[in-house]
């Protein structure tokens, strides 16, 4: 991590507020514009970049490959791309992803078909813990090899293919997956495909769009993606929206703080991101989408929130694919309103950078909160308004950044004692959260 371990204590409630903020920016794009830039031609611009953990770790791991990156101005930055399969280190070098399972997986994914590649691959603590089976299996296809043998967390030692030939995928729920096939389908022979019935994030499908020659998707209801392998990337100029997760958590406190108002400013809309407001929204949430516009294929706009009677949340299976990282969230405006909540699907949220049906359980569990999970279900049996100002919330270190905000936010909002460890992994997506949320009139210490 970037910054020092430290630990945050809140005593009080949040007081309404009416505001206009600025969410940091999309480290989903950030990452990929990294990435991306670093294969495509020539000198690819990238401006209102997220400057978190997660995002340094993609810069870091770039330059040991041979990537000039360079900053250029306020969270602007030149990446001096080397072509496709150009990446290079000498062997046995370290790339260590520090907590991103997203940089983890689609530069794996790149690795797998570029040339010469024999590489030490490691993580943090969380993301070693994490599983990476998926992407092992999928790569192996391509003809990338994984040292040892049947092992599938970090550390690992990759050794890319020699003959890297496409391959037909069925893709699920999960982006990075898919997102890693489109990536390594770039330098292989002949076509790649992928047929995907879930819509995940299109982030790269959308950075790619410019180059018609290589990339071709089809379909509505099922669609279908075509990647023309060996083909050289145009550079990118990318201008990054705010990250709708990130805003996810002020939406959420905004929705339950009662007389509360709230405008974010400037926020990517991809349709494929915007699951959580959408299942919100179907429950009686007071959220608008204004000042729509366009640009480099990703929709953005301004989100406007005001505090609203929310009725218990019925998510079935197809709202967790365009929700993921905002669940642990869900679940804390679950437990805030009275009846029962059931997510239906959830079963990947055990694999993240905690197990976060469990964390999320026994945080709630704190506040005499009771749930249940079972076959991929989850119930939260809400309460309805809590004044827990005589109760207590402890969460342990456990190296994720959503508990850490989903804690902050159910802590202002029953006023319950709260500690939570290891808050410096909320950088990894959202340095300018405690900023905010002190600007909202939060009251918290931090104990270092």
């Amino acid at each position: 991590m970037s910054q020092n371990r430290f630990t945050v204590i809140i005593h009080d409630k949040i007081q309404p507020y009416k505001k206009n903020i600025e969410v940091d920016s999309d480290k989903s794009i950030s990452i990929r514009s990294f990435l991306i830039g670093a294969i495509a031609q020539n000198i690819s611009i990238s401006e209102n970049v997220l400057e978190s953990d997660d995002v340094l770790s993609t810069i870091n791991c770039l330059k040991k490959l041979g990537v000039k990156i360079l900053k250029t101005g306020n969270k602007k930055f030149a990446i001096y791309g080397k072509g496709l399969g150009s990446l290079y280190a000498k062997k046995n070098t370290t790339l260590n992803f520090g907590n991103s399972g997203t940089l983890a997986r689609l530069l794996i994914g790149i690795l797998s078909t570029t040339p010469n590649i024999q590489l030490k691959l490691t993580g943090d603590s969380s993301l070693k813990r994490r599983s990476m089976k998926s992407i092992i299996q999928l790569m192996t296809r391509f003809g990338a090899t994984f040292f040892p043998k049947g092992k599938f967390n970090f550390p690992l030692k990759i050794i890319s293919s020699k003959m890297p030939i496409g391959i037909d995928y069925e893709a699920g729920v999960s982006a990075q997956l898919k997102s890693a096939v489109i990536l390594a389908g770039l330098n292989a022979y002949g076509n790649t495909r992928i047929s995907e019935k879930s819509f995940s994030r299109n982030h790269t499908e959308n950075i790619l769009m410019k180059n018609n020659k290589i990339i071709k998707i089809k379909g509505d209801k099922k669609k279908n993606i075509e990647i023309i392998g060996g083909k050289n990337l145009n550079p990118l100029f990318l201008n990054i929206p705010g990250d709708p997760s990130s805003a996810a958590f002020f939406t959420a406190l905004t929705l339950m703080n009662k007389n509360s108002k709230l405008k974010i400013k400037n926020v990517g809309l991809n349709p494929t991101r915007i699951g959580f407001y959408k299942l919100l929204k179907n429950q009686g949430a007071k959220i608008f989408f204004k000042n729509l516009k366009k640009e480099n294929n990703e929709i953005k706009g301004d989100i406007h929130v005001t505090s609203s009677k929310i009725k218990s949340i019925k998510a079935e299976k197809k709202y967790y694919v365009n929700s993921t990282d905002e669940y642990p969230i869900l679940f804390v405006i679950a437990a805030l309103i009275k009846g029962t909540s059931v997510f239906k699907g959830v079963n990947d949220l055990a694999n993240k950078e905690s197990d976060r049906i469990k964390e999320m359980q026994k945080i709630l569990y704190q506040l005499n909160i009771k749930s249940s999970y079972k076959n991929g279900e989850v119930k939260i049996f809400g309460k309805g308004s809590i004044n827990a100002e005589k109760k207590t919330i402890s969460v342990p270190a456990l190296g994720d950044h959503r508990i850490c905000m989903s804690s902050f936010i159910l802590s202002i909002l029953t006023g319950a004692k709260t500690k939570i460890k290891n808050f410096e992994t909320v950088y990894t997506s959202s340095p300018s959260f405690l900023k905010i949320m002190k600007s909202l009139g939060a009251n918290f210490e931090i104990q270092k």
